[in-house]
């Protein structure tokens, strides 16, 4: 297996970091606009099989040309889902495999954006599904934390837990605190924005529907001390992707993102600072003023701290998981929590990462071990409820991360 990694950020070094344990593959080359981005996460494993490059996501063609150039038998997209389509497809005009851990971009509906679906997460690349599938070419779509691992919880549940579902209930939350900072979000926040002031998506008896940002919040008690949280509904891909493998009556996705961090959400949007669309701002240049058209989503991240250099300030644990409710084999009430934690002491300590960008990135190395290993196999545009879960969840076990299950009460 020949791996071109684009997107050299906190997940794509963390991806390296936790790849150059592994034996299961030739090379990795990493690639990133910055060439100097690429450079560094390759000195930060000091390991021959990888190597830095240059390529720009945003261009089919440039990610076409390095992969055919490197002879990648896979495309790893390790950059935020806005370069989605142009990685994709590069890949496939390179006769190469993909995987990625956010899916293409939604559209609200034009007319009625809190009721009903325009442009779901994933339907470019849906739409596309029946072509990779004839070349008998493989996209794994959705495999990161989440989405991803929250997904191989699904298929678990079904095939060895529930004997009907009614809910799957992907919930996530934390209680990090980053010192010397009062709001410094600890993963992309051009993604969080994104994926946070969309209309969140539904799954109810048999279709889609959307709700307004933020709704039907609930207090959702996690493990391993993290405690309570209030959970929000986001749009994100699992609710997109797991009704298509699993049966369930009911799919939703809820956020713990505490309500300072919904005031500055709720007052990016009021002030436009949301809009990915340039507008033109003059700045004074040599003392002449001077146009400059920019995105003020672009400029409020280049505001905040990246969150890749926040770990050595980082304190408390993440997790991510799905609650999955319906009746158990036996024939009773059942309500399971499936779950994964990380400690960002651990995290930095074993290997140098914060604990969110490493849970985002460990999952894509396990899938990639099993793809090489031909336990997984397929053809199509599948996500990770399409492969049998039970391989996963032990190979991510030998890495060093277990997963947790919790009972909870099934009232």
């Amino acid at each position: 297996m020949k791996i071109l990694l684009v997107g050299a950020g906190g997940v794509g070094s963390a991806f390296c970091a936790i790849a150059a344990r592994r034996d299961f593959f030739e090379s990795i080359v990493v690639a990133d606009y910055a060439l100097e981005s690429a450079e560094r996460a390759v000195a930060g494993v000091d390991d021959d099989r990888f190597t830095a490059a240059q390529v720009d996501a945003s261009d089919a063609g440039s990610v076409e040309a390095l992969a055919r150039e490197v002879g990648a038998t896979h495309v790893m997209n390790a950059i935020d889902p806005r370069f989605v389509m142009p990685i994709f497809d590069g890949a496939f005009a390179a006769g190469a495999d993909y995987l990625d851990m956010a899916m293409s971009l939604s559209k609200p509906h034009p007319d009625n954006p809190h009721s009903e679906t325009g442009v779901k997460l994933g339907d470019e690349q849906f739409a596309v599904a029946g072509t990779w599938e004839s070349a008998g070419r493989l996209a794994l779509c959705g495999m990161g934390v989440e989405p991803g691992l929250s997904d191989v919880f699904a298929r678990y549940a079904a095939d060895h837990l529930f004997s009907s579902i009614d809910e799957l209930g992907t919930r996530d939350g934390a209680n990090l605190t980053v010192d010397g900072h009062d709001f410094a979000p600890s993963f992309s926040i051009w993604t969080t924005i994104e994926e946070c002031l969309n209309p969140p998506v539904i799954w109810q008896d048999g279709a889609w529907f959307t709700t307004p940002p933020f709704s039907e919040p609930e207090i959702f008690d996690f493990p391993e001390g993290i405690g309570p949280v209030e959970c929000v509904n986001v749009e994100h891909e699992e609710v997109l992707l797991m009704p298509r493998w699993v049966d369930t009556k009911r799919a939703t996705f809820k956020y713990g993102l505490g309500n300072e961090f919904i005031d500055v959400l709720r007052t990016l949007h009021k002030l436009g600072l949301d809009s990915t669309e340039k507008v033109n701002v003059t700045s004074i240049v040599g003392g002449r003023p001077t146009v400059v058209a920019v995105s003020p989503r672009d400029v409020v991240a280049a505001c905040l701290p990246n969150p890749a250099t926040l770990g050595d300030r980082m304190h408390g644990k993440t997790c991510a998981g799905v609650w999955v409710t319906g009746t158990g084999k036996d024939g009773q009430p059942r309500s399971t929590y499936l779950y994964h934690v990380v400690d960002n002491d651990w995290s930095m300590k074993e290997y140098g990462h914060q604990c969110v960008v490493w849970q985002t990135a460990i999952h894509p190395v396990v899938a990639l071990e099993l793809l090489a290993t031909g336990v997984w196999a397929g053809a199509g545009v599948l996500g990770p409820e399409a492969f049998d879960a039970e391989p996963f969840l032990e190979l991510l076990t030998a890495y060093g991360s277990p997963w947790g299950q919790k009972e909870l009460d099934p009232a």
